[in-house]
């Protein structure tokens, strides 16, 4: 094992788990006393690692989600509700937030590693902050990390992380996974800096990606990038042979790894993420939700048919080819407006950035025009909430849904399908999934559409809801079957096996 360099200071309580993500796993606000409140985020990301995470103690690194100037919010313990391990804040200011997160993270690699749905930008002045916070958060890690820890790095937000990393404390065992997709190599090398994201990443001992697709593409882009030798079909995953980085502590907004011929292999993977299965049929269970639920369809006015979507306000989730295609089926009297509802509930996200508002906007724009042109007294069969919702009232507009909507144009995996799918203890519903979400691998059962295809997504949905009662109870079954055997201790498990076996 490597010498711990010189340059860090390893603190006295120094953990040997750390996780690294670009949130802290709770929201923090500061009253006018300024004093500090925190409560639990609901995050997808929270959500895989809170099981993972219970009970061991481990430190986790992130952003609190209050800007400031100054280091205004201490490093603090994690409140009882999150378990026994330590919460670390790295203080980012405003600008800092408009510029890495906002800018770089979610104008530049957002739309580009998503197809480019909407056009990247790209901007010196972006880079160069998400250069300077990837810088912060290696070294707030290598600070709390014991000698030869284990550091998981978290997304899109971090990619340099690993390589500044290992240049800081080469004696850690370091993995990186990233929850979207990675792009084909024909629109990744569009990328200015697409060299230096790449290296970035391959200072992990091990990278996990959502599905094959990924880890195939990053295999290809190295290849034609860097001129590595790599193996993106090896049956225990794939690798690639790397050169030893380089790290100018001086010149930190110019960091640029230096390739050299001292070999070391980075392992390729694909961990599909998964979900808190056993918790999420438990509380579907619940007498409270059982309730709840039916309360939700008396309240929406006890339709036959209730379709559902729920999704982040984001251009990449399809929101409005699904109510295209519902407000056509009503419109061609496929659909009958006095017994079928569709509740679009949207969650509000980055909501500061220009194209998120003009998507908001157009949604609701065609949400008024359905209900004007469709809806009659008494009678409204599109209803939207923009809205984030606590986990058991999810759970419950799960449980009352007929059919589930999941149509993303393009998504890693999507856990809002496999969370409803959960949520069906009695094996009824039905799933209309996209074949562009990572999900649509490990749930073929689902009525998979084509969600650039109009006439796919009303196929699918009419299908769903004609289909027999058998047919519904078979597919949810096995998809069923399959989230139990795959839940998200096993997606942990599984990367940190192949972590923890790339130092052995």
């Amino acid at each position: 094992m490597n010498q711990i360099s010189d340059s860090p200071h390893i603190s006295s309580d120094a953990a040997s788990f750390v996780v690294v993500a670009n949130r802290l796993p709770i929201d923090v606000r500061i009253d006018d006393e300024g004093d500090v409140h925190w409560e639990e985020s609901p995050g997808g990301l929270v959500s895989a690692l809170a099981p993972v995470l219970h009970g061991r103690e481990a430190v986790w690194i992130g952003w609190s989600g209050v800007a400031t100037e100054v280091d205004a919010i201490p490093a603090f313990r994690t409140p009882a509700m999150m378990g026994s391990y330590h919460l670390v804040d790295v203080p980012l200011s405003a600008s800092m937030v408009e510029q890495y997160y906002e800018g770089f993270s979610n104008s530049t690699l957002w739309p580009l590693y998503h197809d480019r749905i909407v056009a990247p930008e790209y901007h010196r002045d972006t880079w160069n902050a998400y250069v300077e916070v990837n810088l912060h958060f290696a070294e707030h890690t290598a600070d709390v990390a014991a000698p030869n820890a284990t550091v998981w790095v978290h997304d899109y937000q971090l990619q340099l992380v690993p390589s500044m990393l290992r240049a800081l404390r080469p004696d850690l065992l370091i993995g990186f996974y990233l929850h979207i997709p990675f792009p084909p190599a024909e629109l990744f090398l569009q990328l200015p800096w697409r060299q230096r994201i790449v290296e970035g990443m391959l200072g992990a001992d091990l990278i996990g990606f959502q599905t094959p697709f990924g880890a195939n593409n990053f295999c290809e882009v190295t290849s034609q990038l860097m001129g590595y030798e790599s193996d993106s079909a090896s049956a225990d995953g794939g690798w690639i042979d790397v050169g030893t980085p380089s790290f100018n502590m001086a010149n930190s907004v110019q960091f640029r790894p230096a390739r050299n011929h001292v070999a070391r292999r980075v392992q390729v993977d694909a961990f599909p993420i998964s979900i808190d299965v056993a918790s999420l049929e438990e509380l579907a269970a619940s007498p409270k939700v059982q309730q709840r639920a039916l309360d939700i369809r008396r309240d929406l006015g006890d339709p036959k048919f209730l379709l559902l979507g729920v999704d982040r306000m984001d251009y990449t989730k399809g929101i409005e080819v699904r109510l295209r295609a519902f407000v056509e089926l009503l419109e061609d009297d496929m659909l009958d407006p006095a017994h079928t509802v569709l509740l679009q509930i949207a969650t509000p996200s980055r909501e500061q950035v220009q194209e998120y508002q003009r998507l908001r906007e157009d949604i609701e724009l065609l949400v008024g025009r359905a209900a004007g042109a469709l809806g009659e007294i008494g009678q409204v069969p599109l209803r939207y909430m923009y809205s984030g919702l606590p986990r058991a009232e999810l759970a419950a507009f799960y449980v009352a849904a007929d059919v589930m909507l999941v149509t993303p144009l393009r998504d890693g995996m999507n856990l809002v399908a496999k969370e409803y799918v959960a949520t069906r203890i009695d094996d009824s519903g039905g799933l209309v999934l996209s074949e562009f979400a990572g999900a649509a691998l490990e749930l073929p059962q689902a009525w998979l559409v084509n969600p650039y295809s109009l006439e796919s997504v009303k196929e699918a949905i009419m299908t769903a809801l004609g289909t027999t009662p058998e047919d519904r109870r078979r597919r949810m079954a096995a998809m069923r079957t399959h989230l139990r055997e795959h839940d998200v201790e096993r997606w942990a498990r599984e990367f940190l096996d192949a972590l923890a076996a790339t130092g052995s």
